[in-house]
């Protein structure tokens, strides 16, 4: 599929795709990749069928592919000038038939996500003795070598190695993709798995949330030749900000204190953009047990952050050959020509990429923490 300068490359196969064959590709009407930065990313791809001589009398030749079986891979490539994305790299989890009276308008559409759906799908108990939460992500993750997994994982604050005579960290009726969430949250990390950035490899990301990066090109709106948003609505979320209070009993020492949210940098600016921008902010209590003072810091740190990282969103399409390059997941990017109370820096939280033949439009959700950049 070809426009304007971008082209997009399926590939499909087993566990080492090869490019799409050419009955299929001719039948190819749109693609269409969400992805998300709280969650998996996912696909969908439509092609149109019809019966057209005597393979087609009893059913649908395409339908019989073994190429579009489900949890075969599909990686999806889109390359604008010279410069190659990897869009998807994932596995067909659904398949659907449309048939339609009218000829040509019948379809068939796989859907699917990405390669982390390979580790989310047996519940499993497991015990990892004398091994910090560092070390059981990548033994995790070194288990699925085989559809290109590369792990990269960033120590936390506090490393907690267990002694086999304290504790046994145990995973517990849990996918490997849900516990390593599960392990990153006391720390206020997060886990996902990125295509790229060569075809055929993806990026296993445990650590903390990404939001520092040199910023995209400017998505601007009401600037005549310089507009490149097509539409654009921003939503200000009074509930979004949160306080944490808590007292914590240290395990070692029996000694109780307070625990207070850090005063680094991005969170002196989050709280002077929105916890504190707000007559009234909702408060929550800490409840957790097992648990030493360093940890609830790191633990009530991350709950904090996560609030009030969508105090406002903004939600667009934008014309990606117009706009010039696919508005990247998880980097910054400036809006500009909202006005001063909403222009400034945001996080990419959502896109969709929306390819037909002639047309690559683009969905995105955008974040920060309050009115006024920072």
């Amino acid at each position: 599929m070809a426009l304007l300068g971008t082209n997009l490359t399926v590939l499909i196969g087993k566990t080492l795709p090869r490019p799409i064959p050419r009955f299929l590709l001719e039948e190819l009407d749109s693609v269409e990749v969400t992805q998300s930065d709280d969650g998996k990313s996912g696909f969908q791809i439509v092609f149109r069928v019809g019966r057209a001589g005597n393979k087609d009398s009893k059913d649908y030749q395409m339908i019989k592919s073994p190429l579009l079986e489900v949890f075969n891979r599909v990686i999806l490539v889109v390359t604008i000038g010279a410069k190659p994305q990897v869009l998807m790299d994932g596995m067909i989890t659904n398949r659907e038939l449309s048939p339609n009276v009218r000829p040509g308008d019948s379809t068939f559409t796989i859907t699917g996500e990405d390669i982390s759906i390979m580790m989310d799908l047996e519940e499993k108990t497991q015990t990892y003795v004398a091994q910090d939460e560092v070390t059981i992500a990548r033994k995790i993750i070194l288990q699925y070598t085989k559809y290109g997994l590369k792990p990269n994982i960033i120590n936390p604050p506090l490393k907690n190695r267990p002694t086999r005579n304290s504790w046994i960290p145990l995973q517990s009726n849990k996918t490997d993709f849900n516990y390593l969430q599960h392990i990153g949250k006391r720390y206020g990390f997060v886990f996902y798995v990125t295509p790229g950035p060569a075809t055929g490899v993806n990026t296993a990301y445990w650590g903390p949330p990404k939001q520092q990066s040199q910023p995209q090109d400017p998505l601007t709106v009401n600037m005549g030749p310089f507009s490149n948003v097509e539409s654009i609505n921003l939503q200000y979320d009074g509930l979004s900000a949160t306080k944490v209070k808590a007292s914590v009993q240290d395990r070692k020492t029996n000694k109780i204190r307070k625990i207070k949210e850090s005063e680094s940098d991005r969170r002196r600016l989050a709280k002077k953009s929105a916890l504190s921008s707000q007559s009234a902010v909702r408060s929550r209590r800490f409840c957790q047990t097992g648990v030493d003072t360093k940890e609830a810091d790191a633990y009530i740190q991350g709950m904090v952050d996560s609030s009030v990282d969508d105090v406002i969103t903004a939600t667009g399409e934008i014309d990606v050959v117009r706009y010039g390059t696919p508005l990247v997941l998880r980097r910054l990017v400036v809006l500009r020509g909202v006005g001063i109370t909403y222009d400034g820096l945001y996080y990419v939280k959502n896109v969709t990429h929306k390819l037909q033949q002639g047309s690559y439009k683009q969905d995105f959700t955008l974040t920060r923490e309050g009115l006024i950049s920072t």
